[in-house]
């Protein structure tokens, strides 16, 4: 079968966010008496949505929580986020990849950014409208490494695409979590070394240096 749908993780992927999710998360962390560097949010916590990178810097640093003081740190995280929204930059060749894969196949995100941050730096780049479907952290029960968001992302490109399967997709990734859901979702894989070495992504189909380096040739070619 050819492809027939594309579906992009967010954060790492398409946007340079990660340094940002890193300053506010640890900014949220430090008015719960915790500190955090560069080197343990990206070995711990990069890949996880807010309420789960929180709860395991608890944890990490033994500090009791309970959901609300979860739920604290999560808002003032995303509080200071939304003060560093306007600063995100579009990975190179993120939007000349998303134009030219949206006018023959059906596109999706599957992140565990939240869905309205999603949308405000898509709309703010100019390709919302590139996208049929978006799967943000509050969309799914469970988020990455399961592979509910992408099985989530795949179902609804379904309800325009007769019987689009997992198998007919693939997806972009750049942590180790984001591929396990991506592949246990059925999925192809292209790691994207823009957070981890080559080495560490081998779990994916293919591993490019960015999507500069990614033609249509080169996903149809998963599927031959």
């Amino acid at each position: 079968m050819p492809l027939r749908a594309v579906v992009f993780d967010f954060d790492g992927v398409l946007v340079d966010s990660e340094p940002l999710h890193f300053r506010a998360l640890r900014g949220g962390l430090q008015s719960e008496g915790i500190a955090i560097d560069e080197d343990e949010y990206y070995e711990r916590y990069a890949a996880y949505d807010d309420r789960t990178a929180i709860r395991l810097a608890l944890e990490q640093h033994g500090t009791p929580y309970d959901a609300e003081r979860v739920g604290r740190t999560a808002k003032r995280k995303s509080e200071l986020f939304d003060e560093l929204l306007p600063g995100i930059p579009f990975f190179p060749g993120a939007r000349e990849l998303v134009r030219d894969l949206a006018r023959e196949l059906p596109l999706a995100i599957a992140s565990g950014a939240l869905r309205s941050e999603i949308e405000r730096i898509l709309a703010a780049g100019g390709l919302r409208e590139c996208f049929r479907a978006v799967v943000g952290a509050e969309d799914v029960e469970r988020t990455k490494p399961d592979p509910l968001p992408y099985a989530s992302a795949v179902a609804l490109l379904a309800r325009e695409s007769s019987g689009l399967r997992p198998e007919d997709c693939v997806a972009f990734e750049d942590t180790m979590a984001g591929i396990a859901s991506a592949r246990a979702a059925g999925l192809k894989v292209i790691g994207v070394t823009h957070t981890y070495p080559a080495e560490k992504l081998g779990a994916a189909h293919r591993v490019a240096p960015g999507l500069s380096a990614i033609a249509r040739a080169d996903l149809d070619a998963l599927f031959a």
